[in-house]
């Protein structure tokens, strides 16, 4: 009897132990309600079956995608945008009890209810976007981390109140364009590009104007002060060639009257002139004549 007794008060403390395994809470109910949450890994205790029963419940990260969904956008578009969700069961007791009595403590169908919520917070986010701000060339006008964080905002505190459920992501795994809107996509950033090219062109002639203007000008002035000094310089090569002549003349004018004859026939006759004048006149006089016989200084003739 006595063993007995012993074995049977051994399997009623058996009956009583509960292991709590790492990643898990542990509900007890007690006739089926409730009653407390365990959460520390390790040994806890409950009353014997039928009094309480131990109910585990996964804690650790799980993804849940939405689907591909098509919603509009705020310029009357559609696109088709499929996200992610990382959630899992917040460790607390009451959270614990909540996602409980939300599903039964059942992640799959936690997971179908997650994902109607995406779908459905997907199509209001989605309204809020322009399509070029989630599809286009320009790196600097794509706004998905936006979309992102307005998502998770929409259904963050709605899990969480509902379920039982943090969010620690979510994220966009697809985003693609209906025929129609990709044709219209098409055409938006064809229209952009022209745009774009044309303002350029327009900036290149109009730096192309201001360039040629401004050489236009440097050359002027440099023209200008290429034939300034050109005059400085004829004027003083003709203050200089009059002193020459002043001091040839005064040297010998007979001999400054030759050359300048000379120099006058180099100017105006030319390989097709044809002249015809007096040979007794100047300057043709000295062709006929020869040079004039020049005096010495003690006035002899040579």
């Amino acid at each position: 009897m006595g063993w007995a007794a012993l074995l049977v008060a051994f399997a009623i403390a058996a009956a009583s132990l509960v292991q709590v395994r790492s990643g898990e809470a542990t509900v007890i109910t007690r006739f089926g309600n409730p009653s407390r949450v365990l959460l520390e890994p390790g040994l806890g205790w409950r009353w014997p079956a039928p009094f309480e029963a131990a109910i585990p419940v996964d804690l650790r990260l799980r993804t849940t995608s939405s689907g591909l969904q098509d919603v509009g956008t705020r310029d009357g578009l559609r696109i088709i945008v499929q996200a992610y969700v990382a959630w899992q069961v917040q460790g607390d007791p009451d959270n614990v009890q909540r996602f409980m009595r939300a599903v039964q403590n059942q992640p799959d169908e936690a997971a179908r209810q997650i994902r109607t919520f995406v779908g459905s917070a997907l199509e209001t986010t989605a309204s809020s976007f322009d399509l070029v701000n989630l599809v286009n060339t320009d790196a600097n006008q794509v706004h998905i981390a936006d979309f992102e964080a307005q998502l998770r905002q929409q259904i963050d505190q709605q899990l969480l109140t509902t379920y039982g459920v943090r969010v620690l992501q979510v994220g966009i795994e697809r985003l693609t364009l209906p025929s129609v809107t990709l044709t219209a996509t098409v055409d938006r950033m064809r229209a952009e590009r022209e745009t774009i090219a044309t303002e350029r062109t327009a900036i290149g002639k109009r730096e192309a104007a201001q360039i040629r203007s401004a050489a236009e000008r440097d050359a002027r002035i440099v023209q200008a002060d290429a034939t300034v000094k050109a005059a400085d310089i004829e004027a003083q090569s003709r203050v200089e060639a009059a002193q020459i002549y002043g001091r040839a003349y005064a040297g010998s004018p007979q001999l400054y009257n030759l050359l300048r004859s000379l120099d006058t026939l180099g100017t105006i006759v030319t390989p097709g002139t044809k002249l015809i004048l007096r040979t007794d006149a100047a300057p043709f006089r000295v062709l006929v004549d020869g040079p004039p016989t020049l005096e010495n200084k003690s006035g002899s003739q040579p």
